[in-house]
């Protein structure tokens, strides 16, 4: 277990484990979270196991940056005196690979809803797709999915766009640091995107389509990088529910 420089904070590994006691005291759990499942599903099974091994019912557990459902990746978990973390690991960079589909778009953006417009699409090459990705990078203007936790007139826009309300969504300012191609196998197209807090990949996937003279929807997300935090470093939901069930 690594301590964070100036505090009592550790970093939870499976190599070095914490006592029971620094949980309180405060841990960064780098979770690696399973696809179909929510942020909030995530924080809920392991707060749940922690308060029962631990014995402390008000043990705060917390994550900093949520993931979508369909997205999968490093998910960073904050307890006891760690979730005042929250904030600053939420503002560091994340890195993501995406797997984009063009020639089709989704009310979602994603494939949480079934492709509504048909594009053409065939016009799109290997290089027309690494040029369009090096337009992105730097500061821009982002318009949030509808489908998303954003508030709009104090209520979360999913909320609207489920009761099928247009929601106006307003633009967020957003950094992309870096974009790579890295596979072109029409009509998917699987990038690495280094970005700023706030940004949406769905929404990313959007404007590509746009900038390809096309639509686009993401099939495919995985987070594999939150500040310094590596997926490589992660622990999966299985190996931490293991983990505790031994001790």
């Amino acid at each position: 277990m690594k301590a964070t420089a100036g505090t009592a904070i550790s970093v939870f590994s499976l190599d070095n484990p914490p006592s029971l006691d620094a949980f309180a005291e405060g841990v960064i759990i780098p979770v690696d979270k399973p696809l179909g499942w929510t942020s909030a599903d995530v924080v809920r099974k392991v707060k749940f196991v922690l308060q029962r091994k631990i014995g402390n019912k008000n043990l705060k557990v917390g994550h900093a940056g949520t993931l979508d459902p369909l997205a999968t990746g490093v998910l960073l978990l904050c307890t006891g005196k760690a979730t005042k973390q929250v904030e600053a690991l939420q503002a560091e960079e994340k890195e993501y690979i995406a797997e984009i589909e063009v020639g089709a778009t989704t009310p979602s953006f994603d494939l949480e809803k079934d492709i509504d417009v048909r594009y053409p699409s065939e016009h799109i090459t290997k290089e027309m797709a690494a040029g369009a990705l090096l337009s992105f990078v730097g500061e821009q203007e982002q318009i949030p999915p509808v489908f998303s936790a954003k508030t709009v007139n104090g209520k979360r826009a999913y909320k609207w766009a489920r009761a099928g309300q247009n929601a106006v969504m307003k633009p967020a300012v957003i950094t992309i640091y870096e974009t790579e191609l890295l596979a072109f196998q029409w009509p998917k197209i699987t990038v690495r995107i280094v970005c700023s807090k706030g940004t949406y990949i769905r929404a990313f996937a959007r404007d590509f389509g746009l900038a390809l003279q096309s639509g686009a929807h993401l099939t495919a997300l995985r987070r594999t990088r939150s500040g310094k935090f590596s997926e490589l470093k992660t622990i999966t939901i299985e190996n931490f529910l293991t983990f505790f069930t031994e001790i």
